[in-house]
């Protein structure tokens, strides 16, 4: 087919060079004519060929998809493949009307018949990557491949293919061996790695984040070097894309995952509950004994009503057995405002509707310091979703601030302006 072709084609040819000097142009001017003749001719012919080409194929994977309910031949079609597909053709066409076209020009066919195929490499490349796109966008369907950097792996085999792509051309272009060029590639290794330092590093660090799972498209991870706090958007060779919360992108090296410290917020995620780590901070000079007579009023809150009764036998017990001299609370044990506002803090946390039982929950003092004691609450939140957790955790803050007077304690804060009210002014004698 490829020789009748040839063969037509130098047959218009010739009928129209002749048909140019039936009408009486010089020879000479009626070559260039006869040239561009040709060439228009071939571009409408190669044109037409490539339009139909593509739109039948298209139609097939269509047809095909449709039949067969495989999502497949439809990433096939959204990843171009019919169209690189149908450029084959074309190509061939190309390439037997090169020495038609311009067989009065020697001199083009050869250069012609490089840049063609040339463009044969580049077509083959395009064709390979629209098969690998859509085998990575069927992996995507599964939820085991859902979160993959599966952009990673595309450009790392983008990469390789381009790099098999150059070879091939400088084979093409010189007419030598690839041998040849890997020696030249060897001579020049060390512009090469300096030149590819963070793809080759972005390679690296993307096998490692994916092996060891340490991040995942949609994870929420806070990388401080580079302020970024928000969720992974993209996954890349090269580049990390963080969307922070306040809807600005923070792009990173993908190395840096690995050469550098980032919180992944996925395990409180996965887990189902958030935790809330505050302190209250209660001044020191409030923290008093309660005497027995006051136990009484403190009995008539509810949540630590029965903890009272129990905690006060067991102290009755313990201080009659040492023989402690109550006339002076110190002596023995003694319950304080501190301890029964401590233990009520924990009974609102078990008792609160948006705390996880099932997780740690604790009320602990921690170190003095120069403003107080801080008083830590130690509990999980039963949403991760960031405005309910907010909402709980005021919520439990504003009733515990507000319950801290009933225990005759006081919270620390610095003084205000406004909270001096009596200025004493001494007058000059």
């Amino acid at each position: 087919m490829n020789g009748i072709f040839g063969h037509f084609a130098s047959f218009f040819s010739q009928c129209t060079f002749n048909k140019l000097i039936e009408w009486g142009i010089s020879e000479q001017i009626a070559v260039y004519l006869n040239t561009a003749i040709m060439f228009v001719f071939s571009f409408i012919l190669v044109y037409i060929v490539q339009y139909l080409t593509r739109r039948i194929i298209r139609g097939i994977f269509n047809k095909i998809a449709q039949l067969s309910h495989v999502s497949f031949f439809k990433y096939l079609v959204n990843n171009y493949f019919p169209r690189y597909l149908a450029q084959l053709l074309p190509y061939m066409i190309i390439k037997k009307l090169i020495p038609v076209v311009f067989s009065d020009f020697p001199g083009l066919i050869t250069p012609l018949g490089i840049l063609t195929d040339i463009y044969l490499v580049f077509l083959v490349i395009l064709i390979i990557m629209s098969l690998v796109k859509s085998g990575m966008d069927l992996l995507v369907e599964k939820p085991v491949f859902k979160d993959k950097p599966m952009t990673s792996y595309i450009q790392v085999i983008r990469l390789i293919l381009f790099l098999f792509g150059i070879v091939i051309i400088f084979s093409i272009i010189t007419g030598k061996s690839p041998t040849v060029f890997f020696t030249a590639m060897g001579a020049a290794s060390a512009i090469l790695l300096l030149m590819f330092k963070d793809s080759i590093m972005g390679f690296v660090a993307s096998i490692q984040v994916a092996g060891n799972d340490m991040v995942r498209l949609g994870d929420w991870i806070t990388v401080p070097k580079y302020g970024a706090d928000g969720d992974v958007i993209e996954i890349n060779l090269t580049t990390v894309k963080v969307q922070n919360f306040d809807k600005t992108i923070t792009t990173l090296p993908t190395y840096a995952l690995i050469s550098d410290s980032f919180q992944n917020w996925r395990g409180m995620q996965m887990s189902g509950g958030r935790r809330i780590k505050r302190s209250i901070i209660i001044k020191q000079s409030s923290i008093r004994f309660v005497e027995k007579d006051e136990l009484q009023r403190f009995k008539k809150i509810q949540g630590i009503s029965a903890y009272i009764d129990n905690r006060q036998v067991e102290i009755d017990k313990h201080n009659e057995k040492i023989g402690a001299d109550r006339s002076i609370p110190i002596n023995g044990r003694t319950q304080t405002n501190a301890g029964l506002f401590r233990k009520y803090a924990e009974w609102y946390l078990e008792n609160h509707p948006g705390t996880r039982k099932d997780l740690t929950l604790m009320v602990r003092q921690l170190s003095p310091t120069e403003m107080g004691l801080p008083f830590e609450l130690y509990v999980f939140t039963n949403t991760t979703n960031w405005v309910e957790y907010e909402f709980i955790m005021a919520d439990i803050f504003d009733h515990l601030i507000a319950a801290v007077k009933y225990f005759d304690l006081q919270i620390f804060e610095r003084e205000a302006g406004g909270d001096i009210k009596n200025i004493i002014v001494e007058k000059p004698k």
